[in-house]
């Protein structure tokens, strides 16, 4: 049950880092959707591996297979299964760590739960289990764009102490695109690549955190209580591998703020009813208002370091352990797709919820 998200429009994602393939199924899709392959192939691209020189090198096409649900461009309404086939494996890259447990990944934890762990490159817990995640985004974004005029733009705002300045409000894909580090300020971008290309020659890695901005949201999105929308975003970021950080709107910039700073006052622009700042990142009492959802997803330095560290094995002897291969210095450019993935799969589900019981269009 782990490996499926949603309610409404479910997406259970397959396969292993070195296994054949990988993918997505996606259930509940509504029919009659115009989909075409480089609607998802385009965001398997800003995703894929060896995009640039601040990323892993290893060489993989990340071509998409439309493989059930769609017809003549357009989805059957029945099960879409996505798979993009693995071609660039090294399992010989993690033989010397078949019985060690890597510091900070999910090797110990997978044999203490299951008993049995796929040690070529992490299995399930690799970051390749995020193709079906970002391809099913593909689906879910169209959707939200051609009904709801719904449009979700992710950025690398911080890269360890490095801050950019970004105006969420105004942001663009064009800006985030502009540059490798996907940081919309052009001058912090700059550092953040340097920043990143001493970590790699340094034989470690960086984390930072990723921006994302909805807009156009409807407002009445969010299933009170235990499915407030806030909530289940927090779920889908949370679920992303190497996120440990969740924040929307103020986030924990509230608890220095008096009640006075931080309320959001209401107006009425002609239209209908607004906000005049927006310190609840467009989602109150668990519910969209209308209002940009902002949120921040903070993720850890990659693991995986060149350096020797100390560790044991499955015996539970001291040994050391160095990293080998082709790993991601910093996780934070190829994150952003997968940030936005996880956003337009929460607010699709919700918005089939929502016309499920309230009959909004």
């Amino acid at each position: 049950m782990g490996n499926t998200f949603g309610h409404l429009f479910r997406v259970t994602t397959w396969g292993e880092s070195h296994g054949d393939a990988v993918g997505v199924v996606i259930d509940g899709c509504p029919p009659l959707i115009d989909i075409d392959i480089t609607d998802i192939q385009k965001e398997l691209d800003r995703r894929r591996p060896g995009q640039s020189h601040i990323t892993t090198q290893r060489r993989e096409a990340d071509e998409a297979q439309i493989l059930s649900g769609i017809f003549d461009g357009k989805t059957l309404g029945t099960p879409i299964m996505i798979g993009v086939w693995n071609t660039d494996q090294r399992a010989k890259d993690y033989e010397h760590m078949r019985t060690k447990f890597r510091p900070s990944h999910a090797d110990y934890s997978y044999q203490a739960k299951y008993g049995i762990r796929n040690w070529k490159g992490g299995g399930r817990s690799s970051a390749r289990e995020t193709i079906g995640r970002v391809a099913a985004g593909a689906v879910a974004k169209k959707i939200l764009a051609m009904q709801y005029g719904v449009e979700i733009v992710a950025y690398v705002k911080q890269v360890r102490e490095l801050i950019a300045n970004i105006n969420a409000d105004n942001v663009t894909l064009s800006q985030v695109e502009s540059n490798i580090v996907r940081c919309p300020d052009q001058d912090m971008a700059a550092k953040m690549i340097d920043h990143i290309e001493q970590a790699r020659k340094d034989g470690d890695t960086l984390g930072g955190v990723v921006e994302a901005i909805a807009r156009q949201v409807p407002v009445g999105l969010g299933e009170p209580v235990f499915d407030k929308l806030e909530a289940d975003l927090a779920k889908g970021l949370l679920s992303l591998p190497a996120c440990k950080g969740f924040e929307i709107g103020s986030g924990f910039n509230s608890t220095s703020m008096t009640g006075s700073q931080h309320n959001d006052s209401f107006y009425n622009d002609g239209e209908r009813i607004r906000t005049r700042t927006n310190n609840s990142g467009g989602v109150q009492g668990g519910i969209s208002n209308g209002e940009n959802i902002v949120i921040r997803a903070a993720f850890k330095p990659v693991a995986t370091i060149m350096t020797p560290q100390e560790t044991v094995d499955e015996e539970g002897n001291s040994t050391e352990l160095a990293g080998r291969g082709r790993h991601d210095p910093c996780v934070l450019p190829r994150a952003v797709p997968m940030v936005e993935a996880m956003i337009a799969l929460v607010l699709v589900d919700h918005t089939l919820r929502q016309r499920g019981q309230s009959g909004m269009g």
